[in-house]
């Protein structure tokens, strides 16, 4: 720590940061544009000028960037020096030259932070009379909105598109006073992060395009803390709310997890709650489709389930509470994950390597801090976007410090550091059956099938520790990769290996293991990080429950003819015909979804379930962090959470344990005592008693409008708002004015700090964690007591006739929700089979050309993708994509023609 004067008050700050996130941590107010805590330092802006003295005898004084200055201490210091703040306003006023007055209808308007710093400045009039410079915006995709006319040249965006994100397509152009910050031609922007720009931008250049569409200002719009349910990752988001529909998604800093940003796929992600798809009224079949009210219709699934022998489905993209009270209601032997069978098994494989192996999992901003990546069979930034933007930062880490160390230059002075390390890059390897975004940052990449992946990783780990089996028929290039890796990792101080379940294979995950706790057991600081395919995945393989086959084995085998199923389409988790078998079988089919599709339709009753934006309920996500997502608004009685349906279902049916609850407490409560493996998960967020000064937590700003007039068409005397029973949030503007806890925060506001970097008000320190600690309860913690695997897979042989088709994931397609936004839609590729440049010699395909095959009994015919990487006798098949039906994969294609693979080496290094 060091002692600082503010304006002769001495202050207590640490030592190494830079005068203006000191003055931000002590709640100073001091202008600033170019700076940005995930992003260091560059001095642009010249906005934070402040005055600094040698000494207490000092009168004069030197104007200093704040910015660009480092604590020492005994600093003496002047923010409120009239010259310093007559510099900032000159300065403001330069910036403003050439801005328009368009703030009426500019889309940051109101939560803008040039706004709040033209004010903070003191510059209230312009001086420029002549005309102003104007540019031609471009169209840069479904997300974004460009309007070059309102830049202020503070080289944010490509900072962060470029250095931070690693984008390639968006850049400046020209030079002095006619920046130009754009593509080099119109067109959509590439990078799966481009979304982050419109909180990035301070003014409105880049804007939020799907707001655009049914604009609402930050004011008026009812916000509400919540989790994306677009990965396992657990990214922190509010969600604004204006007449029913959700208007937005913005980041909820979380220093744990997302930090400042979010992907695409999150932020946009969220128009299926507003799609015109949602089930929104309960459904009675019997010949044709009835619509009928709540209480009728859970009559009938009251009687449907009293008259037969009742399974349930769960989902792992329901909340924690919704499978519970599922669970409890048809017992614990007739519940069954609503998973391919597959997934199931690697989900809860790697749930016992993080329970019993010796590495703990890092966060998010612990990934950042890793020397040493290694890995293994995933494609992160396609399955896990978030983790492959904290990888992109984690390189930089060895030779960042590197450079702090020999040229004494601190971390946050970004342009001298990556000036001073150029391209060079920390330890990253990659092992994959495909080229994956990462692979331009790799020190070397290793393609092969996921047989030969988990073979180098079994012969990783037996080399940093000789418990792990020995790999025997390793190339010479294959022993000197593993050499190298091995190496790369011991030397490391944290070395990180990332794994998951998206290869499909139980090896790559268990030499994964291996490799973390071959190094836990040579003393390392190892971290291991396994990303699982949804939102809950983890949550619903801690609750326990048996395979998706089993329950349609029970039909099938007539043990049970009742179904009850939680927000799962069985069409997307096991093959078509399998599916309708099972559903033809069963005499009551109970639904509990909120979009129609496949198993929808095949519904006998329909009970609306509400989306994230309208339920409550709690997501544990792969690293085991629990965290309570919130109710953005209320809603018609018709819908609600699925727990909720299912906890009144129990009440009518007498159930002894649902009976005894009386709200969403006592859920969570029960969820706690009875599941061992889940205690804890109280504690994510305060119960629905919480008070703060006696009031609740307001989901509405104070400056909310219209809230007479909303609702005038209906009845002119403003109704009795809605009250919450279920969480200590209230959906009106009245309610407890300053700062909640972390996890019940609804939006960022500080006076004088409208826009979204308001948020360094309410962190401990400025990029730091929030106060009171960032939001969620860690629910799993190593032992230690995993024995290392001793089973090594075989080489992987092609099969003549066949290729063994591999899953591929896309951002944009390939996840269930967000493929229904009309955003995203316009990012989703068609569907294509993927398969090597050889093969497709061999076996005359062209790039293009349809390729028929059998896979698992169901015939396919799909477009030919060409790819170099991909190993030869295997193919990619994408998962998800709207017109790629499920396949249980990877798994054996039958390609009904004679073709036989050339024995040659797979792997490309």
């Amino acid at each position: 720590m060091a002692t600082i004067y503010i304006d002769n008050k001495p202050y207590e700050v640490k030592a190494g940061k830079n005068l203006l996130e000191a003055c931000l941590t002590l709640g100073k107010d001091l202008p600033y544009f170019c700076w940005h805590p995930a992003m260091g330092s560059i001095g642009a802006c010249r906005q934070c000028a402040v005055k600094v003295y040698k000494d207490e005898n000092d009168t004069k004084g030197k104007l200093f960037m704040s910015c660009m200055e480092q604590v020492r201490e005994g600093m003496r210091i002047s923010i409120a020096d009239m010259e310093a703040k007559e510099f900032r306003a000159h300065v403001i006023g330069w910036l403003m030259t050439n801005h328009p007055h368009d703030c009426a209808v500019c889309d940051e308007g109101g939560a803008c932070h040039l706004q709040d710093m033209t004010v903070m400045s003191g510059h209230n009039y312009r001086e420029y009379r002549f005309d102003k410079r104007t540019y031609v915006n471009q169209y840069l995709g479904p997300f974004l909105n460009h309007e070059m006319n309102r830049c202020i040249q503070c080289y944010r965006c490509v900072r962060y598109y470029k250095d931070y994100a690693g984008g390639k397509d968006l850049d400046v152009f020209a030079a002095h006073n006619h920046l130009y910050f754009g593509r080099a031609e119109d067109g959509v922007l590439e990078s799966e992060f481009s979304g982050n720009l419109a909180e990035v931008c301070p003014t409105g250049v880049f804007t939020d395009k799907t707001l655009k569409q049914h604009y609402t200002r930050k004011w008026d719009l009812t916000m509400a803390p919540s989790v994306c349910h677009h990965c396992s990752l657990g990214c922190n988001i509010s969600a604004g709310e204006r007449y029913g529909t959700i208007r937005s998604i913005t980041n909820r800093y979380n220093g744990e997890l997302n930090g400042y940003f979010l992907c695409d796929r999150g932020r946009f992600g969220y128009e299926f709650v507003n799609s015109a798809g949602r089930v929104r009224k309960p459904l009675v079949r019997s010949h044709l489709p009835e619509a009928t009210d709540k209480y009728t219709a859970l009559k009938a699934t009251a009687s449907a389930v009293k008259a037969g022998r009742v399974i349930g489905i769960g989902s792992p993209r329901a909340s924690l509470e919704s499978n519970y009270v599922l669970k409890t209601l048809v017992g614990e032997d007739n519940f069954h994950h609503g998973v391919s069978d597959t997934e199931h098994l690697l989900v809860d494989l790697a749930l016992h390597i993080l329970r019993s192996g010796a590495a703990r999992t890092p966060s998010l901003r612990e990934v950042e801090k890793a020397d040493a990546v290694f890995i293994l069979g995933e494609d992160l930034t396609n399955t896990a976007p978030m983790l492959a933007l904290a990888v992109r930062q984690a390189v930089r880490q060895e030779p960042m410090l590197e450079a702090v160390s020999t040229a004494n230059i601190p971390v946050w002075q970004d342009a001298a550091i990556r000036e001073l390390v150029q391209t060079d890059k920390g330890p990253l390897f990659i092992a994959h059956y495909t080229h994956t975004k990462l692979d331009e940052l790799a020190t070397r990449t290793y393609l092969d099938s996921p047989d030969a992946i988990s073979r180098l990783g079994f012969a990783i780990a037996n080399m940093i520790h000789a418990a792990s089996p020995e790999v025997k028929d390793l190339s010479i290039e294959e022993k000197a990769l593993a050499q190298q890796i091995a190496d790369s990792l011991l030397a490391a101080k944290n070395p990180l290996i990332i794994s998951g379940t998206s290869a499909g294979s139980d090896h790559v995950l268990k030499a994964a293991a291996n490799i973390a706790n071959a190094l836990c057991a040579r003393e390392k600081a190892a971290g291991i990080n396994l990303v699982v395919p949804e939102c809950n995945s983890m949550g619903l393989a801690m609750l326990g429950g048996h395979k998706l086959e089993s329950a349609f084995e029970a039909v099938l085998n007539g043990y049970a003819d009742t179904v009850i199923i939680l927000e799962s389409d069985l069409y997307r988790l096991a093959g078509s015909s399998e599916v309708s078998q099972f559903l033809d079988s069963c005499s009551r089919i109970i639904v509990l979804d909120h979009l129609h599709n496949a198993t929808t339709e095949r519904a006998h009753i329909l009970l609306p379930a509400a989306p994230f934006s309208e339920a409550d309920g709690t997501l544990v996500n792969n690293e085991g962090r629990a965290q309570r997502f919130f109710q953005v608004h209320p809603t018609p009685e018709e819908i609600q959470e699925s727990w909720h349906w299912l906890a009144e279902l129990g009440t009518i049916m007498a159930d002894e344990q649902i009976s005894n609850w009386h709200g969403y407490d006592d859920i969570v409560k029960a969820v706690a005592r009875d599941i061992p493996e889940l205690k804890g998960v109280e504690k994510a967020a305060p119960a629905s008693e919480f008070r703060v000064a006696g009031q609740k937590i307001a989901r509405a700003p104070h400056r909310f409008s219209g809230r007479t007039s909303m609702l005038a068409n209906i009845n002119v005397s403003e109704p009795k708002p809605a009250e919450d029973l279920d969480s200590a949030l209230s959906y009106t503007m009245e309610g407890y004015r300053g700062q909640p806890p972390s996890s019940m925060i609804p939006f960022f506001w500080a006076p004088g700090w409208n826009s979204v970097q308001s948020t360094n008000k309410y962190q401990q320190e400025v990029g730091g964690p929030l106060k009171g600690g960032d939001p969620g309860v860690r629910l799993i913690k190593p032992k230690g007591t995993a024995t290392l695997s001793a089973i090594v897979p075989q080489h992987f042989v092609p099969i003549e006739g066949h290729l063994y088709v591999l899953p591929l994931h896309h951002t944009f397609g390939s996840e269930e929700l967000s493929n229904q936004s009309p955003s995203i839609m316009q990012r989703i590729p068609e569907p294509y089979i993927a398969v090597n440049a050889a093969d497709a010699l061999r076996m005359m395909l062209a790039e293009g050309q349809a390729l028929s095959f059998a896979l698992e009994g169901q015939v396919y015919q799909l477009p030919v993708k060409i790819t170099p990487t991909i190993p030869s006798g295997t193919a990619g098949l994408p998962v998800g994509l709207p017109g790629v039906r499920f396949a249980d994969l990877p798994a054996w294609a039958n390609l009904n023609r004679d073709i036989k693979w050339k024995q040659q080496p797979q792997t490309t290094f």
